[in-house]
Parts: structure tokens; sequence; C-alpha cells
């Protein structure tokens, strides 16, 4: 994780602004979790400060902010009903605490990592959603729920949608002219150059606004006043003993009672599952992408439970909504929490009077803005462009959440979510290749990189769909984790089935971690002579031709080129040679998708022929008996556009290089060249003389064709017999596209007949021809 300094003349004022602007909206929501949750005022307050100043300096999050939730509203409230007594569920949150810090010891934390991003990006949307159905109501003036409750049941017996329902009966006109005008500023204030220059939030002008506006209506009198019900109503402690004597300490009798352990369990689990999802949620809101560690998080929450549980206060996690305003205000680091849980102190015990004169609509206001940045239509529509597997989970998350609560809500979605995973690996343990190979075609499954029994019947199927005498591969070389099962199953096909069905198999990547399944290649996967013998040319084409096909496709054969090596020490049987350019952007073997022994590859710049170059080629054909010749050239050859170049200048190519046995080549190409078009080169345009310099490349390989076949006698006499036969390409360095060049005007009637003979079933060529 970066390292962002706590003090920083830049960062100081943000951090300050940012925790006021928190602190000014943490504060009813501590109030509003407390009332629902059915615990005393003040604990929410002091969930509140330990979240703020403990877990905030504890904490390895520069943006994440603690405190009371109402995610656990519903789990509290069972849990003291269960215990009996408040001071026995301070106990429990005490026990919990120490769990919590168990679990960050033991490294627990590791299971974020595991929480699906779509779930996550629910849960952030969820929040929004909530935040603008929630808070509208007292945008309005209703505000006879207690504030920041986030679940759909409500504890005055209504749901979010009949509390909207109850709004339009119950406007308060000043509340909502305050509400609305803060709304307003929140929009405005970004947009203006001058006001986003100055640094303040946006919030902070919103709250003296409205405090103004309040006081305002207080003089109208009449219905224009606000009255206490519509403002923050904290409770009043004169002073640091005052509140003191005001908290509740847990039971330490009550620790031999075993309800108490397992609501330190719940408290534990539940706390520990919102925090890691929350914090995720939190990192991905941070605009410098921050990571926290999710261990020092536990540890940190752990901390803050133990001290809240002692000293009387509710159990605190890290809460989305005020991460999400304190990311909004443009924290800097995690001064601005702190900051925060310290004004929490201050307004329980000397600024309640002046607190408690901030309308609630204003509050409301900032919450309802957040809420729409949170569930952005932009949020929306890239997880619909993810896919079904992405958007239905988080699809179900918003709305599972909007209509339950935070926890249950989260627990729909992981649930989903683990489904469609669930279903995946079901219905794709396996990718099944047909690859045509020299030695014949082999069916190729690669198994996933987990196979478990989910997979069984899957695998099972795609086994027995492999046609009887016919060849399979099971490559394993990918896969991580086979099921028992899994693994018996294979070696009862291997040992019995296939036999059985005249399959052949090949097994790959289970010797090492699976030694009852012992690799092994039965198929052969390169040129021998019995398969060299058995080829006419133009079968030995269209092998390359479908091979340059899967390298244009992306599907290339898989090879075991170490066993390709030890099958080729003893001898070669290579089916073609191809006299290509030295040009790095055209490497035959992979451009025709071959393997070790299948070519003869001769590479000279500009793919002229020489005294040399025939030899090699007469070699190859006559005595070790190869089938075809490719005159392979390509576009944008630098050795072309030099002899081009050269045609027009009475300097060498030696001359100008300083390679003195360059002008051989050279010469050889610029046969190719038409002198009087040559001449107009100077007028041509950049992309005109691309177009030409290409077109001497196709003249230069026809004409290498023409000159194999004229200069050597062994290799005219093997093409009369039709024994080979002599082909020009062109390859597009741009497209990765292979041109096929007058195959009928290079050879004689015998050679066509062995070229094209009538037998030959070869697949269709498409574009390649």
């Amino acid at each position: 994780m970066p390292h962002t300094k706590v003090f920083s003349p830049e960062g100081t004022p943000k951090d300050l602004a940012a925790g006021l602007v928190v602190f000014f909206v943490t504060l009813p929501l501590c109030l509003g979790v407390a009332l629902a949750s059915g615990a005393p005022p003040l604990a929410g307050i002091l969930a509140g400060i330990v979240g703020g100043v403990l877990v905030g300096m504890a904490s390895g999050s520069h943006t994440s902010v603690s405190g009371p939730t109402a995610g656990l509203t519903a789990v509290v409230v069972a849990q003291i009903a269960s215990l009996g007594s408040f001071e026995a569920f301070l106990t429990a949150v005490v026990l919990a605490g120490l769990i919590q810090i168990f679990l960050g010891v033991a490294r627990a934390g590791i299971f974020a990592a595991f929480f699906p991003s779509a779930v996550i990006k629910g849960l952030l949307a969820s929040i929004g959603v909530l935040l603008i159905l929630k808070q509208l109501p007292h945008v309005f003036g209703h505000d006879t729920d207690p504030e920041g409750d986030m679940s759909f049941s409500q504890p005055d017996h209504e749901n979010t949608f009949t509390e909207l329902y109850q709004t339009l009966s119950d406007i308060n006109l000043s509340a909502a002219i305050i509400g609305l005008l803060s709304i307003a500023v929140l929009v405005v204030w970004p947009r203006i150059k001058a006001f986003r220059a100055s640094g303040i939030p946006a919030p902070l002008p919103v709250i003296v606004l409205s405090v103004m506006l309040a006081q305002w209506f207080e003089t109208l009198g009449g219905k224009w006043k606000i009255g206490p019900s519509h403002s923050v109503e904290l409770p009043s402690f004169h002073g640091l003993s005052e509140l003191y004597g005001a908290l509740h300490s847990p039971d330490s009798s009550l620790l031999g009672r075993p309800e108490v352990y397992l609501a330190a369990l719940t408290l534990a689990a539940v706390a520990s599952l919102e925090t890691l999802l929350n914090l995720e949620a939190t990192d991905k809101l941070d605009p410098r992408q921050r990571n926290s560690r999710p261990n020092r998080e536990l540890i940190a929450q752990g901390l803050g439970n133990v001290i809240s549980g002692l000293i009387g206060g509710l159990p605190v996690t890290s809460v989305v909504v005020h991460s999400s305003v304190n990311i909004d205000a443009h924290a800097h680091s995690k001064l601005s929490t702190i900051f925060q849980g310290l004004l929490l102190l201050l307004g329980a015990t000397w600024l309640s009077r002046w607190i408690n004169m901030i309308p609630l609509s204003s509050l409301a206001a900032i919450l309802l803005v957040t809420g729409i940045k949170l569930a952005s239509p932009e949020l929306v529509r890239r997880m619909w462009s993810a896919g079904r597997n992405q958007f239905i989970p988080f699809a179900a998350t918003v709305v599972a959440i909007v209509l339950t609560d935070l926890l249950s809500g989260i627990l729909i979605g992981l649930t989903i979510s683990i489904g469609f995973i669930l279903w995946s690996n079901t219905r794709r343990p396996v990718r099944r290749i047909m690859e045509k190979h020299l030695g014949g075609d082999v069916v190729r499954i690669e198994l996933a990189n987990q196979v478990s029994f989910l997979n069984r019947a899957t695998l099972d199927r795609t086994l027995n769909d492999v046609p009887r005498g016919g060849h399979v591969m099971i490559d394993a070389r990918a896969t991580d984790y086979i099921d028992p099962d899994v693994l018996d199953m294979l070696m009862e096909y291997v040992e019995l089935t296939a036999p059985a069905r005249g399959v052949k198999v090949s097994l790959s990547g289970f010797q090492v971690r699976y030694p009852q399944l012992r690799d092994q290649t039965q198929y052969v996967d390169y040129s021998t002579r019995e398969i060299q013998n058995s080829l006419t040319p133009g079968q030995v084409l269209d092998i390359l031709k479908e091979g340059h096909q899967r390298f244009r496709t992306g599907q290339r054969l898989s090879r075991d080129l170490s066993r390709q090596v030890d099958a080729t020490a003893s001898g070669q049987h290579p089916l073609a040679v191809v006299l290509s350019c030295i040009d790095s952007r055209a490497p035959t073997e992979l451009i025709f998708d071959l393997g070790v022994g299948d070519i003869f590859s001769i590479r000279i710049a500009g793919n002229v022929t020489s005294p040399k170059v025939l030899g090699s080629a007469e070699y190859a054909c006559a005595v070790v008996g190869s089938k075809l010749i490719l005159v392979l050239g390509h576009t944008r050859c630098g050795a072309v556009g030099a002899a081009v170049r050269f045609s027009c200048t009475e300097e060498t190519a030696s001359q100008a290089t300083g390679c003195q046995h360059l002008d051989h080549i050279v010469e050889d190409i610029q046969v190719s060249i038409d002198p009087h078009q040559c001449r107009s080169l100077p007028e041509m345009t950049a992309e005109e003389r691309d177009l030409f310099v290409d077109e001497v490349a196709r003249r230069n390989v026809r004409h290498s064709v023409e000159r194999l076949l004229n200069q050597s006698q062994t290799l005219r006499r093997l093409a009369d017999e039709g024994r080979i036969a002599v082909v020009g390409a062109m390859y597009d360095v741009v497209s990765g596209q292979i041109e096929f060049l007058d195959q009928e005007s290079v050879l004689n009637p015998s050679q066509r007949a062995f070229l094209h003979p009538k037998s030959d079933k070869s697949g269709p060529q498409g574009d390649l021809d």
C-alpha cells in the first residue's frame, strides 16, 4: 500500500474539512442506529468516537470510517433480547472484539480476496439506492423513523416504500426548502471553478446555509418553524464527568453463560464479514486506489469492539456510508476519521447546543447526493456489459439489500454469485478441440484449473463422444486439482472403456501430481517418412494453408516440442522447403503453425536464389524427399525497398551502407523492377511508393520461382515427374494474411495434376487463395 503521510501541508486542511463533514453526517446516524437497536443513544455516540479515534489510528486504511452500522441492527436487537440485559450484551461485544483480534492475527482476512467483485459493486450500488430511498423523506421533513435506519422493515412498523408514501402527506415546508436548496448547492458547488479551487467541500457551506435558513425560519414563527423533531437531537452532557457517569459497563459475572459466547461468535462473524466487504468496497471508491490490509483491519476493529464494549458502546465495523462521504469530501489520510471521532467527543460534551441547530434535511441532502454517486447509471451500464454472470449477482445483491437488510442482502448476493461460479464450472469443466495433426485427427480435451465432482458428468459425456477408433488427448497441464472420483473415472476410461472402443488415449500433465496416470503421446504430431511418402505436393500445400489459418485465428495445435526433438534426433523427413526473407516479422514455422522437423527453412534477404540456395533446395527435395518448394515474400520488405531506391540513383548499396556483399542481393531483386515505372518514383506519394515496392516484391517472388525451375535441372526434372511443386506466396506483415501467387501459371500440366488431384479432399481454403 502506498505510504500516505497523516500530517502534510497539502493534506491536513483537506482531512480536517472532510472530518468535519463526516462528523455532521455520522452524528445523526450514530443516534439513529442506537435508537433502532433498542440501545441507549449514548451507546451509538460512544461507538462512533471509538470507531473514529481508536480504530482510525489502528487501521491501515486511509479512507475507511468505522462506527455503529445499520447492518448490525437486527443482530444487536436479537442479542440484547436473548441475553436479557444491555450489560450482558456489552460482555459479548468485548469477547467478539477478542475473537476479531485472533482472526486478524491468524490472517483470516485473506478471505476478503475471495469476495466476488459483482457482490462488492452491488453493495456499493445498493447503499446508494438505500441512501436515496431512505433520505428522500428526510429531505422533505418527514422525520418519523430513526435517522440512519437502513433496513427495509423499520422499527416504526413502516418500510422503505410506505415511508416514501407517507412523505406525500407529511411535508414540512421549511425543511423541504432547506433540503432542496442543499441539493442544489451540492450539485452546483463543484461545477463553479472558484468554489472548486477553494478546496472547501460542498457539504460545509450546505451546513452553514441550512443553519442560517433554519434560524431565519424560526424568526418567522408559525408554520415556518423547523422544530426540534426536524433537527439533530444530541443528548447534552455538561463535561466529561457527567458523560462518564452515564456509561454502562459489561457484566463480567456473566462469563460463565454459554449464550454470551454464542452471542460473541455471532457478533464477531457478522461484524468481520461486514468489515471485510465494506473495506473492499471503500478501497474501490478511493481515487488513489490504495489497498488496505484486511488482517490489520480485523485487529483494529477487534480493538475497537473491546474498548467500545468496556465503556458501553455498540459494536463497530467499517461503514460504507461514512466512508463514501469521507471520500467524497476529498479526505487525504486517516486524519479525517480521527478528527471526526474527536468532534463526536466534543459534540457529546460541550457542543450539543450548536449541533442541535442543524436541520436533518440538510444532512439528508448530503447523503442523498452521495447515494446518487454510488448508484450511478454508468456503474449499472458497465455491469450489464460484463455479461449475465456479473450482472445477475450484482442486481440480485442490490435488490436483496434494498428489500431486506445489509447483511441478509450480502449473503443472498454471495449465494447467487457462488451459484453462478458452480454452474459455470459444471458446464465448462473442459475445453474440447478437434486438431488436425500430420498423423490424423485428434480430439484434445483441456481440463480446467479445478476439476471437482461437479464436473464428472460433463467430462464423462465428452469422453463418450470421442468416436470409435479415434484418438483423444487429455491435457491436464493447466490443472491444479482433480477430484479423486474424477481420477477414478479417467483411469477406468484409459484402462477399460477406450481399449474396448478402439480409442487411443494420450495423456499430458498428469505424471507429476497423479503418477497413477502416466503421461504418454500415442499420435504422430511431426513429419515421418511414412507421412512424407503418402502425401502429394497439393496435400502438402493444403497442410501449410491449414496451419496458416490456425495461426491467423489463434487456434494453434498443441505440441510436445521436447518429444519432437527426441523423435527427430535420429533423422528428418520434412514435407516442404520454404525459401523466405530474413525479416524478423515473418517467422516461417510460426506463420504456418509447424513443429520441429516439419520443413526445411532457407532464409535470405529478399528471398532471392543463388547457387547455394539451389543446392540446399535440391538436397531437400532430391535426397530427403520434400514435396513442395514455397517461395515466401512479404510486404514492406526492406531488401526490396532498397533495391527500388538504388535502381533510381547512381549510388550502389555497398557504397550507401558499407556492406560489401549487399549488391549481389539488390541486383537480383532489381531484375524484377520496371525501369519506366522506376523513373516516376520521385513523384509518387508515400502510399503509392509502398504499393510499388510491394508489387516489386511479388514480381521478385515469381522471378525466384522461375529461377528455381530454370537454373536447376534437378528441380526441373522432379517437377516434370510431378514429385514436387514450386509455388510463390506473399505474406502481409500488417494483416498476417498470405496470398498465394498464380499457382497455375508456374506449373506445367503434370505439376497441376499433382497439385490438384481429383482425389484431393482438402478442406476449404477461404481467403488464402
